[in-house]
């Protein structure tokens, strides 16, 4: 059973490797199914925590804007980082502005971890099918393993913030960020 402290070790332990995603699932895989349940309904119940208005606005400062898809690759960057930094972003997303660096930012310099959103969903299509390529059946299964496990959909979000706004509300992040974004 992978429980909370189970998964942030997890998520450390693949911060050492060059491809963190293919690690976690690797190592998922090797766990078996309960275990990749269990990680896939924390990782989605953090990817649902972090869906917030006040995180988007962040996002949007640093990337100079922040579509959708944008915000889940960042949500899985952010994750990616680990529970200490994910904890202080949550409760203060101006942390990203000492946090960031060259060194923690993907290939074309911004903060989205795309692949680790798919981890969950590698590991169970390996275990099932022998390899990670997208299978519906497997995928399926995967839903409504999750749905049993009490898996809540993402909330909808209402924005408190207007575009003109964010230099107000995130002072430190549009310092360093705001005139010259990610990317």
């Amino acid at each position: 059973m992978v429980e909370q402290k189970e998964f942030w070790n997890l998520i450390e332990k693949s911060s050492e490797f060059d491809n963190q995603a293919e690690w976690l699932t690797a190592a998922l895989a090797e766990k078996g199914v309960e275990e990749v349940l269990d990680f896939e309904f924390i990782f989605q119940t953090l990817m649902s925590d972090s869906f917030t208005s006040r995180l988007w606005g962040a996002a949007y400062v640093l990337m100079g804007g922040c579509s959708d898809d944008a915000f889940d690759y960042f949500r899985g960057w952010l994750i990616g980082q680990g529970q200490e930094i994910f904890n202080k972003v949550m409760k203060d997303p101006e942390f990203l502005a000492e946090y960031i660096n060259e060194d923690n930012l993907d290939d074309e310099g911004f903060p989205q971890n795309e692949e680790l959103l798919s981890v969950g969903s590698d590991a169970y299509t390996l275990i099932k099918t022998g390899d990670t390529e997208w299978d519906d059946k497997a995928y399926d299964e995967l839903l409504v393993a999750l749905d049993k496990k009490g898996l809540k959909s993402v909330p909808e979000i209402e924005f408190d913030w207007e575009e003109d706004d964010l230099e107000d509300i995130f002072p430190i992040l549009w310092e360093r960020f705001g005139e010259e974004p990610l990317g």
